[in-house]
């Protein structure tokens, strides 16, 4: 009997076809019952695999391979006793690219230039750089750590946050411990942690306070790192601006006041949605197959069995 590897959509099917014949590629979206009483490796639609988890029970699940970085909420609907693996090294790449074209849109007022064009209105601005701004990485793992590889060539300083201080391929990176004293002195905070009560909020009043005026506050990770509300309040008073793919709430409802207020750019939690993707996730599952084969721990297991 092959392994039995079940994934959401055909395309991703074509990237697996040169895996060994002893393992059995099938598509499967979670819409319709389980097609074998066992499968090896479950992949479940991107960005919706929540609502169909519970489905999985029935069958025998080998492993869960979500296709995002972050789980937050998985362990909720994850039917018991089936290990899930994130999709760390899928999304990095992307996720690095679009903090850096927000972060750059924002300094140089990219996003009202867009504006303006369609209005045929030339309206040149001295804006602000983004060489010599002093930038916090709130996170350091693998999208942090891209997010400063492709930061670094504009001549920035950066600041790196994690969750404890650390000294790391030759970079100090503080502990979150640290934050308070750190907010009042960077220009740019660029936010990548996970979500989940542990960074709710971890960006509130106080620490959008801490910061000096005219900063500008990035988030790539998850809406609730952010206090919306306090958010509101500081980018309405013109102290601070923000550019954000992700929201609390999300998706942002049409009539949010985030939507309008100057100095805000707002894109639909596309960090990972680009042609990166694929090549990255099938090569993933093609090391999670290889494992599978020999016996091996799978990779990236963040709610074991």
């Amino acid at each position: 009997m092959p392994f039995a590897v079940t994934v959401p959509t055909a395309e991703l099917a074509a990237d697996l076809a040169s895996v060994p014949d002893d393992v059995e590629v099938i598509v499967w979206d979670l819409q319709s019952p389980a097609p074998r009483e066992r499968l090896d490796i479950v992949v479940p639609p991107y960005m919706t695999q929540r609502g169909l988890l519970a489905r999985l029970g029935e069958a025998e699940i080998g492993l869960v391979q979500g296709q995002a970085i972050g789980y937050e909420g998985v362990e909720d609907v994850l039917p018991p006793g089936i290990p899930f693996a994130n999709a760390s090294t899928v999304h990095e790449t992307s996720t690095a690219e679009l903090a850096v074209a927000l972060t750059l849109a924002v300094q140089r007022h990219v996003h009202r230039f867009a504006i303006d064009g369609q209005a045929g209105t030339w309206a040149p601005v001295f804006a602000d750089s983004l060489a010599d701004r002093r930038v916090l990485l709130l996170g350091y793992g693998g999208v942090g750590t891209a997010i400063a590889a492709r930061l670094a060539p504009f001549e920035v300083e950066l600041v790196p946050v994690a969750s404890r201080a650390r000294e790391e391929d030759g970079v100090h990176v503080h502990g979150i411990d640290e934050l308070a004293e750190l907010l009042p002195t960077v220009d740019i905070v660029v936010a990548s942690l996970p979500g989940g009560e542990a960074t709710r909020h971890l960006i509130g009043d106080a620490e959008l306070a801490a910061l000096p005026d005219g900063a500008l506050v990035v988030n790539v990770g998850r809406g609730p790192l952010i206090d919306t509300d306090a958010l509101v309040r500081h980018v309405a008073d013109g102290r601070i601006r923000a550019a954000l793919d992700v929201t609390d709430p999300e998706p942002l409802p049409q009539d949010h006041p985030l939507w309008t207020l100057p100095g805000v750019l707002i894109a639909p939690h596309v960090g990972g949605a680009s042609s990166a993707m694929r090549p990255r996730l099938a090569a993933l599952l093609r090391r999670q197959i290889a494992h599978l084969r020999a016996g091996e721990e799978y990779e990236n297991v963040v709610l074991p069995a």
